[in-house]
């Protein structure tokens, strides 16, 4: 299978999915409550999304640099301070258009997968 003139790995062809995806996957858990690095791959693992560390802290990184997430230290009882990522209302905006989106996108491929489109011309 070619892709942008190579051939595609056909191992698991989820991983382009996951990476386009996993950006908001971020975004939606950092929603749902404020949260550190670790706890968010852990959640991601639970829910079937496994990913690294080395994938989720550049990340975050990267949504901080966006101003999508903002950032703080919290002290914990025991052991080091704990880097918490908060969504911004510019985070929250891009996560409900996502969202919008994403339901349509998921629509469309099912439909095409599932039969319902057919080829015009055939």
């Amino acid at each position: 299978m070619l892709y942008n003139g190579r051939m595609m790995e056909l191992t698991n062809p989820l991983i382009q999915i996951k990476k386009g995806a996993l950006d908001f996957c971020v975004l939606a858990l950092i929603a749902r409550g404020e949260s550190y690095g670790y706890e968010i791959v852990k959640t991601l693992g639970e829910q079937g999304l496994a990913t690294s560390e080395g994938t989720v802290y550049p990340l975050l990184a990267r949504l901080q640099k966006e101003e999508l997430v903002t950032s703080y230290w919290r002290q914990m009882d025991e052991g080091n301070p704990r880097k918490y990522y908060r969504i911004t209302a510019k985070g929250e905006a891009a996560l409900a258009l996502f969202k919008e989106h994403w339901g349509e996108f998921v629509s469309a491929v099912n439909q095409v997968l599932e039969g319902g489109v057919q080829v015009h011309g055939s």
